[in-house]
This record gives structure tokens, C-alpha cells and sequence, in this order.
């Protein structure tokens, strides 16, 4: 029933063919961008998640704790 009803549609046949262009040129366009990107930016997102824990660590020193010290 359902393929029935995708046949009757005119001009359907083009749609995979637009999908199949809009995820190649996005994939090639991410590419594009990883290769020619900063190393040093790379290397500071590396770094976030050891760095975030890192303040959090340095911000709860600073909290008192249950007993107020």
C-alpha cells in the first residue's frame, strides 16, 4: 500500500539523489574544516574536560563544608 502511494508521488525519484548530495558536500566541507584547522585549537579542546575538573576541584576549597569548615 505504502510503496503504491511513494510510486504515485511525480518527481520523487530526485529526493535521495538530493540527500545523497547535501550529506557528501556536508561531509566534505567537515572535512575540509578538521584538516585545515589550528592544532592549537585542537590541542585546547583536547584539554577542556582535565581543565574544567580542574576548577571545579579549586571552587569547592573555597566551600565550606556540613560542619563550617
Amino acid at each position: 500500500m505504502r510503496r503504491n502511494v511513494i510510486e504515485a508521488i511525480q518527481g520523487i525519484e530526485i529526493f535521495p539523489l538530493i540527500a545523497l548530495v547535501i550529506f557528501f558536500g556536508f561531509f566534505m566541507i567537515m572535512l575540509y574544516w578538521v584538516f585545515w584547522l589550528d592544532k592549537s585549537y585542537i590541542k585546547s579542546a583536547e584539554d577542556l574536560p582535565l581543565d574544567d575538573e580542574q576548577e571545579l576541584r579549586e571552587t569547592y576549597k573555597t566551600v565550606p563544608n556540613r560542619e563550617g569548615n
